[in-house]
């Protein structure tokens, strides 16, 4: 999407303005299964101090979006509609005042949002504290780097917890889920021997 204010000059139509000030998110107002989800339409969030929007073009489906979805997790001090989602990708499209960041309009990024009510990344606009936005790393789609943010963060935060010396042996249980997947290749980064076990399928209730 180009920004509305560099684009050629036109005269404004009418669907400018519903572009301009609205958004679509995929959330829900009631829990439940998957059925639930709608796409809702939602005003744009602006930037405050600190802050940075992103265009939202890729969003990672996380366990926790089902516990959202289900209502047991980040929905207790919020009213409907929810908005899941907590990693994103895509690029900066607004940076708030004070923000002391090199980052600038334009820059291809990625970024964890803490879920609250409207606020997730199942958006077309996201807005999340600076210091919460980082660079994609050359060479990786939008896809691959909103898989990255919680569950990179998580598997490198547990390693750093054991404290390890190089050539110890770490072990992963569920390495084929995408925590596990980072700790095993996290691990060998390290210098440390992974030994990785994971189910022969996932079990019937994991999405559910």
């Amino acid at each position: 999407m180009t920004l509305p204010w560099t684009r050629p000059l036109r005269a404004i139509r009418p669907g400018d303005f519903q572009e301009w000030f609205f958004m679509k998110a995929v959330g829900l107002t009631e829990f439940g299964g998957p059925d639930v989800l709608r796409v809702l339409e939602l005003p744009v969030p602006e930037a405050g101090p600190g802050e940075i929007r992103i265009r939202v073009h890729a969003a990672a489906v996380n366990p926790v979006d089902t516990m959202v979805r289900r209502g047991i997790a980040f929905v207790s001090d919020a009213e409907p509609a929810y908005i899941p989602g907590m990693d994103a990708a895509g690029v900066v499209e607004q940076v708030g005042e004070g923000v002391d960041s090199d980052l600038s309009v334009g820059d291809h990024v990625m970024a964890v949002a803490v879920i609250s009510g409207t606020h997730g990344a199942y958006a077309e606009h996201l807005v999340v504290p600076a210091e919460s936005v980082v660079p994609v790393p050359a060479g990786t789609t939008d896809i691959e780097a909103a898989t990255l943010p919680m569950s990179g963060l998580t598997a490198r935060m547990a390693l750093d917890l054991l404290d390890l010396t190089v050539g110890a042996t770490v072990a992963v249980t569920g390495s084929t889920g995408a925590v596990g997947g980072y700790a095993v290749q996290l691990a060998k980064v390290d210098g440390f021997r992974a030994i990785a076990d994971a189910a022969s399928r996932c079990p019937v209730n994991a999405a559910s």
